[in-house]
């Protein structure tokens, strides 16, 4: 019996018979009955893995893909942290001692310039504030994409790390299309507003962005969650908006303001109690900017 061979029930275009084996060790898909060759160049689209004695339950040939989130895009090697030799035996303690001794010149020997202490140190907040943020990894890769592009600018030199790095996450935000606004990340990376949107603004010049409009529909769940309103307002709130999108009220119009309003008028519409301070709060529009956008949408719903 022939190892790793398989039979179908394909006909044999030699003896019409329903017996085709197919032997992948050799490549060829020959007929049980009459021997007759149909192909012998058949191609393996199996994994390329390969099996050595302590790796059986890892056997991929390949490694991770690269990454524009780590400093290196994950191409070096490092020191692994386990003080054992290849038999699994703990090392000596002069041998211990030599391999912490490599260990840093191996790290160190990765970020030799300055220019690579500052990359690495920028993507170690990036991941920082993935998680405060609440961010997705196509978010991080594209704010490390941007971060790298400034780098060859030059626009970093004489700046903030924290900044530039803030900057970078806030324009990757609004490039994926995820609702996260200047304050957010201002106060997730502990900065000042302002000195976020002066590197923001550096980036769009300079890096020529173009970024697609926020559609406020997008923000309206985020809102809504913090406020905890029900679901029959918050879809009250996008038929608002779509109603505002059709006549091209919402262009040119900050996002966060328009979805506070549509919620604030679906609130007064389904029965449910919210002032404008509580929407104002969780939006982090002013209460003016609620009122004013509130009349226009009235006075759209009304017409």
């Amino acid at each position: 019996m022939m190892q790793n061979a398989s039979i179908t029930q394909q006909r044999c275009p030699s003896c019409g018979k329903r017996k085709i084996v197919t032997d992948e060790n050799s490549g060829e898909l020959f007929c049980a009955f009459c021997g007759f060759v149909i192909n012998d160049k058949i191609e393996d689209t199996g994994a390329e893995w390969r099996s050595f004695s302590n790796e059986s339950s890892n056997r991929t040939r390949v490694g991770a893909g690269t990454s524009l989130t780590m400093h290196d895009m994950g191409l070096s090697t490092v020191i692994g942290a386990a003080n054992k030799d290849s038999t699994g035996k703990p090392l000596s303690a002069s041998m211990k001692s030599s391999i912490e001794r490599l260990r840093t010149w191996d790290s160190r020997s990765q970020a030799h310039s300055s220019s690579d202490r500052n990359l690495r140190q920028a993507l170690n907040e990036m991941d920082k504030l993935k998680d405060k943020l609440a961010l997705a990894d196509a978010v991080i890769e594209k704010a490390a994409y941007i971060y790298r592009k400034a780098m060859e600018k030059k626009l970093v030199r004489g700046r903030s790390i924290q900044g530039l790095v803030a900057a970078c996450l806030y324009a990757a935000c609004r490039n994926t299309e995820t609702p996260r606004t200047l304050d957010d990340v201002a106060e997730g990376i502990n900065i000042r507003r302002k000195d976020v949107a002066r590197c923001y603004r550096l980036l769009y010049r300079e890096l020529e962005f173009k970024m697609p409009v926020v559609d406020p529909v997008k923000v309206v769940s985020r809102i809504a969650s913090i406020v905890e309103l029900s679901e029959k307002s918050k879809r009250k709130a996008v038929d608002i908006l779509n109603q505002a999108k059709k006549i091209g009220m919402v262009a040119g119009k900050d996002p966060m303001g328009m979805a506070a309003a549509a919620l604030y008028l679906a609130c007064i519409d389904c029965g449910e109690v919210k002032s404008q301070k509580q929407i104002s709060i969780a939006s982090g529009v002013t209460e003016v900017t609620i009122r004013n956008r509130c009349a226009g949408l009235r006075k759209m719903l009304q017409d």
